[in-house]
């Protein structure tokens, strides 16, 4: 698969954080069922393998990967638990030898222009611009356009419901990520409607 693939699938990528094991399965349903295919779950607990396995084996339509990727360790971790994509907050070259040798197409994270010449070097050309609104927003993706004609964006980070729009009118994104999908408070309540609810507003914004 090659990573701009995913953008088929939707306008936002949500990035989730799952605590309990137990809700990993029904989180993913939820957004499925709103249309949200394309499922980033970061390795930021000591449950995300497990719930990226659970997710990727139980929830049929799901398109699940693994987020927060830094290490050629967290790399092979992923892809032996189902991750069928991998999404890293930076980018170095021994993170994308490792997903490249395991088969895990990479989404990798850039800030500026050096870090996009490197995953470029690497054969890399649609890249996560992160964190999104702290490393410049819409100016700085403006400001990337002219060097990098070539290069499209997944921005990420700080984004909400609101804003998004006016990233995904940028010709160089081609989908932005966001943990607006699902908020802590619903998650630990087990309010999947409002996380379905939520998915479907986010499916609305490039009818």
């Amino acid at each position: 698969m090659n990573t701009l693939e995913l953008a088929a699938h939707g306008p936002v990528i949500p990035v989730i954080v799952i605590d309990r094991l137990e809700d990993a399965v029904p989180l993913a349903r939820a957004l499925v069922e709103g249309g949200v295919k394309v499922l980033e779950v970061t390795l930021r607990t000591p449950v995300a393998l497990a719930a990226i396995d659970a997710m990727a084996r139980h929830v049929p339509g799901a398109i699940v990967g693994a987020g927060t990727i830094r290490s050629a360790a967290d790399a092979r971790a992923a892809r032996q638990a189902g991750a069928v994509f991998g999404v890293s907050p930076g980018y170095t070259a021994e993170v994308g030898a490792a997903c490249r040798e395991v088969g895990l197409p990479l989404l990798p994270g850039v800030a500026t222009a050096s870090e996009v010449m490197a995953a470029q070097a690497d054969g890399l050309g649609f890249l996560k611009f992160f964190p999104a609104t702290a490393a410049g927003g819409i100016p700085m993706l403006k400001a990337l356009a002219g060097p990098f004609p070539d290069v499209a964006f997944c921005p990420t980070g700080g984004i909400t419901l609101q804003t998004a729009p006016d990233f995904l009118a940028l010709p160089n994104v081609k989908v932005c990520g966001g943990s607006w999908l699902t908020p802590a408070d619903a998650v630990k309540a087990g309010d999947w409607a409002r996380i379905t609810r939520l998915a479907a507003e986010a499916s609305a914004l490039r009818a």
